[in-house]
């Protein structure tokens, strides 16, 4: 939740900063709500889609394609959607190809946005990996690097937590069924 709320705060404010009294164009004028709108979702596409790409430990050809879909998808409907007559799109007439594609803040502000959202999030996960490791990252890295032979401690630690009860899962479930019988007799 707290990713979150920092992520929209930063879209948000990050966007406003850039875009407010600046001339983003080459002809002088400046954003208006539409603008910043289309600017500050873009932003949210990719600080979305970078946060699901660091989210994952390998990728298949089915992730690549969808992230990259979900990109693409957003500059078709923005072209498509600025291609209908204005009675229909009001003020997102040609707001990509003409406003916001020939823009170099737009793209920098995308870039930079993105990279403010994900950047703690990265930190994030890179410190949890390295001092206060799930099970699954240490059973990657048992898997991956071969570490269960070189590093005695974590294999230590790993075996206690295998002698544990399990409060979840098939056998947890077993172990319910067992106690209501053993009680019902």
């Amino acid at each position: 939740m707290g990713n979150g709320l920092y992520c929209s705060l930063i879209v948000f404010f990050l966007n406003i900063i850039i875009f407010y009294d600046q001339a983003f164009r080459a002809g002088g004028q400046t954003a208006d709500m539409t603008v910043l709108g289309t600017a500050m979702f873009t932003c949210v596409i990719y600080a979305v889609n970078c946060q699901i790409a660091l989210t994952m430990s390998h990728f298949t050809w089915i992730q690549h394609f969808l992230i990259g879909f979900s990109i693409i998808a957003w500059y078709v409907f923005l072209i498509l959607y600025g291609m209908m007559p204005p009675e229909y799109s009001g003020n997102a007439f040609r707001i990509f190809v003409e406003a916001l594609a020939p823009a170099p803040l737009f793209w920098l502000t995308t870039i930079l946005v993105t990279v403010a959202c994900n950047l703690p999030y990265l930190a994030h996960i890179s410190f949890q990996r390295s001092f206060s490791p799930m099970d699954h990252h240490i059973i990657q890295e048992i898997k991956y690097y071969k570490k269960d032979v070189e590093d005695r401690h974590m294999w230590t630690r790993e075996r206690t937590k295998a002698r544990q009860e399990t409060k979840i899962g098939f056998t947890a479930r077993v172990d319910a069924k067992i106690r209501h019988f053993k009680q019902m007799l």
